[in-house]
């Protein structure tokens, strides 16, 4: 019986590295995105190189008609699908002060409420087959305080670890993935200078995906790629919170020509 994965953002980054890690094992895909195009350009490679049998399936997760119609698939008996990975999100270059409250909302919404939705449409069906799995896209930012992309990522966090207590005597898996800095379009699109950074900070979405698969196989609950990112973790459950709290907020400037 093939697999059936279900994924979200899966045009770019994270998500199409997800659906290329997928296909490698002959999972059948369904592929979310907005972008229609962009999606037929993944799902024609993958059904290239791999003969993975893909659904495109577009659809704006902030619309409730979009977020209605993958819900809907999730939920399909006679289509039942097996993975899902809640990779959708984005990210905005100001802190929270000084960004529009509309735009948090936004954000908040897709990468809490979009998730939360999507996971509680799948899982009737996993628990009832007793099998299955939900990967949830988290971040290293979700260690720390980092404005509400970071509490937003905390709560992803938490919530597949939670989850994952609940759904583990109906043989349903749970992995939260917490990638740190990865060379994705992310950092573009939010807007957010990473010039800064040094190669070594950075991971190949590939690597996060690898990673992920293993210990979802492994039945891990969290999934952080790389020594640095695991130490990086390790510090931040031990050091008091409020010097953490006073390293970030040097991180974290007002943007030009604010009143700060």
């Amino acid at each position: 019986m093939s697999t059936t994965v279900l994924i979200t953002g899966a045009s770019s980054g994270l998500g199409a590295a997800f659906a290329r890690g997928f296909a490698a094992k002959g999972c059948d895909l369904v592929l979310v995105a907005r972008d229609k195009d962009r999606l037929a350009a993944v799902a024609d490679a993958l059904a290239r190189e791999f003969g993975a049998a893909c659904q495109v399936l577009p659809a704006d997760l902030l619309d409730p008609a979009g977020r209605t119609a993958v819900a809907e698939r999730l939920a399909d008996r006679a289509r039942p699908v097996d993975v899902l990975v809640n990779n959708a999100g984005f990210g905005l270059p100001a802190p929270f002060p000084y960004s529009p409250v509309e735009d948090e909302e936004r954000m908040l919404d897709l990468l809490v409420k979009v998730p939360l939705a999507l996971t509680h449409a799948v899982l009737p069906g996993l628990r009832e087959r007793r099998r299955g799995a939900v990967l949830n896209v988290s971040s290293v930012a979700g260690l720390l305080p980092t404005g509400t992309y970071g509490a937003a990522k905390a709560w992803v966090t938490a919530f597949s670890e939670s989850l994952r207590v609940d759904m583990e005597p109906y043989g349903v898996r749970v992995l939260a993935v917490v990638p740190g800095f990865t060379r994705t379009e992310f950092q573009e699109r939010a807007g957010m200078d990473v010039s800064a950074l040094r190669d070594a900070v950075w991971l190949e979405p590939e690597a996060v995906v690898a990673r992920a698969l293993k210990d979802l196989a492994l039945r891990r609950p969290v999934s952080i790629t790389g020594r640095r990112y695991r130490a990086y973790a390790l510090a931040a459950r031990h050091l008091p919170r409020s010097f953490v709290a006073r390293r970030m907020a040097r991180t974290r400037r007002p943007p030009a020509g604010s009143d700060a």
